[in-house]
Parts: C-alpha cells; sequence; structure tokens
C-alpha cells in the first residue's frame, strides 16, 4: 500500500542519513587526522552506530508482517551479528573500543549500507539506476566475508578483557553449582559466525543471480 510504501521509504531514508553521516565522518576525520584518528572512531561515532543497529531491528519485524519480502533467516542473522560484536563485544569493553580493527569494521558496515540504502530508497519509488543495482548485489560479495573476519577478530581481540575482567560471566552459589565463563561461548559463537558466513553467502549469490543473472533489472523484493 501506499502508507507502508511510506513507511519504509522514511526508514531507509533515516537509515541512509545516519550511516551517510558515520561514513562521512570517518572519511573526513582520517583525512584531517591521518591514524590518530582511527583509535577514538567509536568515541565519535559510536552513538550513532548504535541507534543506527538498535533501528535495523525494525527490519526483522518488517519480515514478520510481511511488508518487506527478503528472506527471514539471513537477514537475521546479518543483524544479529551486529548487535552482538557492537553491543556485547565491543561497547562491553572499553579497552576493545580504541582497536583499529573498530574502525575497520565501522568502515565496511557503513559502506556495505549506505549502497543499500540508496538502492533501497530509490526502489520505493519505481527508479532501478542500472550501476547502482549492479553495485548493491556485487559489492556484498567480497565485503560481507571481510566484514565477518573483522568480526571474528574483534572477538578474538575482546578476549583477554573478558577473561580478565570476567564480564558476562556467571557463578551461581551453592546448590546450584552452575556457572557460565563468557569466553567460551565467544568462542563457540565464533564457530557459528563462520557457518552462518556460508549460509548468507550462499543466499547473497542466489539474490545476485535472481536480479542480475540474465541480465534484466528486477525490482528488489523488499
Amino acid at each position: 500500500s501506499f502508507t507502508m510504501n511510506t513507511y519504509l521509504f522514511v526508514y531507509d531514508l533515516m537509515q541512509f542519513c545516519g550511516h551517510s553521516w558515520i561514513f562521512t565522518n570517518m572519511i573526513i576525520r582520517f583525512m584531517s587526522f591521518g591514524k590518530d584518528s582511527l583509535a577514538d572512531t567509536f568515541y565519535s561515532i559510536g552513538l550513532v552506530m548504535r541507534l543506527c543497529q538498535l533501528l535495523s531491528l525494525l527490519e526483522i519485524l518488517h519480515i514478520l508482517i510481511g511488508i518487506d519480502k527478503s528472506r527471514l533467516f539471513p537477514r537475521f542473522l546479518q543483524i544479529t551479528e551486529r548487535i552482538i560484536v557492537l553491543f556485547v563485544v565491543i561497547n562491553s569493553q572499553e579497552e576493545v573500543q580504541g582497536k583499529y580493527i573498530v574502525c575497520v569494521l565501522f568502515f565496511l558496515w557503513n559502506l556495505l549500507d549506505v549502497v543499500r540504502y540508496t538502492y533501497n530508497m530509490l526502489a520505493r519509488t519505481g527508479i532501478y539506476y542500472l550501476p547502482l543495482t549492479w553495485l548493491n548485489f556485487s559489492l556484498c560479495i567480497p565485503l560481507y566475508p571481510l566484514s565477518v573476519l573483522a568480526k571474528a577478530f574483534a572477538i578474538c581481540v575482546s578476549l583477554p578483557y573478558f577473561e580478565s575482567f570476567g564480564t558476562y560471566s556467571i557463578k551461581l552459589p551453592f546448590p546450584f553449582a552452575f556457572s557460565i565463563y563468557f569466553p567460551y561461548v565467544l568462542k563457540t559463537y565464533l564457530l557459528v559466525l563462520f557457518i552462518g558466513m556460508c549460509f548468507i553467502i550462499q543466499n547473497l549469490f542466489s539474490e545476485r543471480k535472481a536480479y542480475l543473472g540474465t541480465g534484466n533489472i528486477k525490482k528488489k523484493r523488499s
């Protein structure tokens, strides 16, 4: 309906503005301060990044109620990966926030999202620009695995701090005698992360083939 299409356009516009601001801010800071800007990336843009990622949870709701025809499971995996790494790993450990890997991760995320939300906004209005369509369905194939590697590296960097500070580790008193050692949870999640990557890459290739494989520009179903 017109109302739902307008709502989705406004949602994409808000995400585009947020990610564009982050992406532009990172580039300008790097051009102005060089490598010194990398260490405080999280402190300068972390708040907007967290707001954008929280807002992306609505995309799961959009699929569930049927106004977005994208596949639920791949989108759910991509969103939850970011939420876990950003809020559980990076946000909880101040020592990790100043690492260069955070800047790399944010750069990859925002590059992908600026392209994706630009494409989505134009698609809502019936505009399908060939180079942008090709970029939207092609750029994610090499960049998504790189972002997964960056996520895994960020988790590995955070492990010593989770071990030292005991963040999120739980030990229940007697008589329960039950404990959760969070570094083990993160190490297990690394395996899940790479298994999910294989599934999502397969889905990305399927989407690219559906939209570009025949040489015709088809409308995105979301």
